[in-house]
């Protein structure tokens, strides 16, 4: 695979680089937020591999303005800011996981590894498959979504839960299931990063409308159905 790691302490740079190195990924190491936010606008990855403070540009900012620019690259925050507030910030920011200093490179490395397979699962499927359901249609090609033939503009989180809820054929999608569909995450009853999405989802693709298309099912979860 192709990375951007983005980190500005020269030792473990080293050392996370080396290390993807040997397992055979194309590794660019940047230490400054400006060059890594250019360099994620311009360069084709698989996985981004942000650190949280950095100089010129801190990692959350940098994923921010990836995700204005329609860059849906698989984010993995290494951080020293553990707590779950820093936690859901970066999740609700479109990141796709995090990894808290000090970690293991073999937890690194799986967790790489699993962000890896899950973009390129996701690029194989939209070579040629759009989604539709009710009035609403994905185009998982370009990530763009329309209702009833207009434009719904939807952030990277925002579009992948949406995708996720149509993909699911009406079945009912459990918190903890989008919660790992989505954000790769396993349970943690402390975020509500899910409600918030739902919440933000339903502002874009039901109020303009007029109409319900997430049905929340109280004790159970969230389903569209057809």
């Amino acid at each position: 695979m192709r990375l951007m790691v983005l980190e500005d302490d020269p030792e473990i740079g080293q050392w996370v680089y080396d290390g993807l190195t040997r397992e055979g990924h194309v590794v660019d190491w940047l230490k400054d937020g400006r060059e890594a936010l250019a360099a994620g606008s311009i360069n084709s990855y698989d996985v981004l591999i942000l650190d949280r403070m950095t100089p010129g540009l801190d990692g959350l900012s940098v994923l921010k303005a990836l995700r204005a620019a329609k860059v849906a690259t698989p984010v993995l925050f290494l951080t020293a800011m553990g707590d779950v507030d820093d936690r859901v910030e970066g999740l609700e920011a479109g990141g796709d996981d995090y990894l808290a200093k000090p970690f293991a490179f073999s937890e690194l490395k799986a967790r790489v590894g699993a962000l890896g397979r899950r973009s390129s699962s996701s690029a194989e499927q939209t070579e040629t498959t759009k989604l539709s359901v009710k009035d609403i249609e994905l185009d998982l090609l370009r990530r763009k979504c329309t209702r009833a033939g207009q434009d719904v503009d939807l952030n990277g989180k925002e579009f992948a839960l949406l995708e996720a809820l149509i993909r699911s054929n009406g079945r009912i999608q459990t918190r903890n299931m989008l919660l790992e569909k989505v954000w790769n995450m396993n349970f943690d009853p402390t975020t509500s990063v899910v409600e918030t999405h739902i919440s933000r989802l339903r502002g874009k693709i039901e109020k303009p409308f007029g109409d319900t298309v997430i049905r929340t099912v109280r004790g159970a979860g969230y389903v569209i159905e057809d």
